[in-house]
């Protein structure tokens, strides 16, 4: 009789261990966590997600308290949030749309969780794919958009929204904002100064962050004290290292300057003294920087690389890559000097990046992947930057913060991205070897989740097949 109720005090105690177990979807196992904040290693826990949440972080011991469909042994591998890439477009006309829309994996498949959509001319249906994401109907990167941008007249970009008057410029933002973007974009090619100044404090004015191109017709402490939110690529950073900068800008304003004629000036003149002056300026003020240093460099350097044997040009459909040509061909008709100033503009541009970093600047890792940018490849371009933002001076874990910790920090996110802890969303890389130590490894992807999805090796494979596949039919 003892015997008998010993047993069932032992299987009712079995049975309440079973009843209390928490149910999730995903399981990962004994991996080493990176705090990408600061660059601490955390060891032998469990994650455990569920409806695309981190709902605990827990020792090891604990694994018999959870049950799940998916259980990963992450030992030896680690575990990072995914990859924001803060500079991207989608574009190149309605006959490009299928073209663009399979990028969208290739981004999942390069464990680039989250991607900043910096305008073009396809936005309607960017929109769409943002929706449909989030919603999980669509396998793709969490998208954050500004729908079209904001330009002056005539401009050469497609799709833009072309103002003139302040009037026109707030009747365009309020459309954007009908459409409900993430944030404004705002370029340089044919914009009246004033009014650009006046569409980045309007945009302040209605709590929308604001990124840009700067016009060479203004000063880097004009759109910084105007609030201009991000400075799109290194090459306006170089500007403000110039003295006499504020007359440099109201020759060309004049027209007395043009902005090619610049360029050996601002090389000539620059100043790191006062460089850094204006770059603890943008640190006071919040402007931050997106260098975009991979399609600088690939563009300075195609005399060295045309890139036409890149074995990634085959996730990258016919039509976009004729939107490469422009560039293309613009490269080929520079002369012998103008490839040397080339070269002489990105390598100055490029050893900005530790001062910037010194001046408290926030650097945002951005590719200005997509349509139009030659080379520069959906996913993969972020692994590049991330390695160049190394080789000009970053440290491995400044760059990957660049990514996983500003990217969050631009749109208010950080309550739920950027870390691997309970309550954040479960957007997760799994690497075979440790980023910290050698930034390449970030390119050494065991696993990606993204949107309570998991995708081991082999289904990341598949994708890249069925990429592959459709970037060759067309399809």
């Amino acid at each position: 009789m003892k015997r008998m109720i010993a047993s069932n005090i032992i299987l009712l105690f079995f049975i309440s261990v079973a009843a209390q177990k928490t149910t999730a979807d995903i399981i990962i196992t004994g991996a080493h966590i990176i705090d990408i904040r600061s660059g601490k290693i955390i060891d032998n826990k469990l994650v455990i997600i569920k409806s695309g949440n981190i709902i605990a972080v827990a020792d090891n011991a604990n694994l018999y308290r959870y049950t799940a469909d998916v259980i990963f042994n992450g030992s030896g591998k680690y575990i990072m949030p995914g990859l924001w890439d803060m500079h991207v477009h989608f574009g190149g006309g309605d006959k490009l749309i299928e073209e663009n829309k399979n990028l969208l994996p290739l981004y999942i498949a390069n464990g680039v969780t989250t991607v900043r959509d910096a305008a073009a001319d396809l936005s309607k249906y960017v929109l769409q794919w943002r929706t449909a994401i989030d919603e999980g109907t669509l396998p793709g990167p969490r998208i954050f958009t500004s729908g079209p941008k904001l330009e002056g007249y005539k401009s050469i970009w497609i799709g833009d929204l072309e103002v003139g008057t302040i009037e026109e410029m707030k009747a365009a933002m309020d459309s954007l904002q009908k459409m409900k973007v993430d944030f404004i974009k705002i370029t340089d090619n044919t914009i009246r100064p004033d009014i650009y100044l006046a569409a980045v404090r309007e945009a302040n004015k209605r709590g929308l962050k604001i990124s840009g191109h700067v016009p060479y017709s203004l000063t880097m402490k004009e759109v910084t004290t105007a609030g201009l939110s991000s400075v799109e690529h290194l090459g306006y950073a170089l500007k403000a290292g110039v003295a006499n900068e504020k007359d440099m800008a109201e020759k060309i304003g004049a027209g007395k300057l043009t902005n090619r004629d610049a360029t050996p000036l601002i090389l000539e003149n620059f100043n790191e003294d006062t460089a850094m002056s204006i770059y603890k300026l943008m640190a006071k003020y919040g402007t931050a920087v997106t260098p975009t240093l991979s399609i600088s460099y690939i563009t300075s350097y195609l005399d060295k690389d045309d890139h036409h044997n890149d074995d990634y040009l085959q996730y990258i459909g016919r039509g976009l890559r004729r939107t490469y040509d422009w560039r293309v061909q613009r490269a080929a008709q520079d002369s012998k000097e103008a490839i040397e100033l080339r070269h002489r503009v990105f390598e100055k541009s490029a050893s900005l990046l530790p001062l910037l970093q010194k001046a408290g600047v926030t650097i945002l890792a951005g590719t200005d992947a997509g349509y139009l940018n030659l080379f520069d490849y959906p996913g993969r371009g972020l692994h590049l930057e991330l390695e160049m933002m190394v080789k000009y001076g970053l440290s491995p874990l400044q760059a990957l913060q660049a990514s996983v910790i500003n990217g969050p920090a631009f749109f208010k996110q950080s309550n739920r991205y950027g870390s691997i802890e309970k309550g954040k969303r479960a957007d997760i890389l799994i690497l075979n070897n440790n980023p910290l130590q050698n930034i390449a490894a970030t390119k050494e992807i065991n696993a990606v989740i993204v949107n309570g999805k998991f995708f081991n090796r082999q289904m990341l494979d598949k994708l890249l097949v069925e990429i592959k596949a459709k970037a060759a039919t067309g399809n």
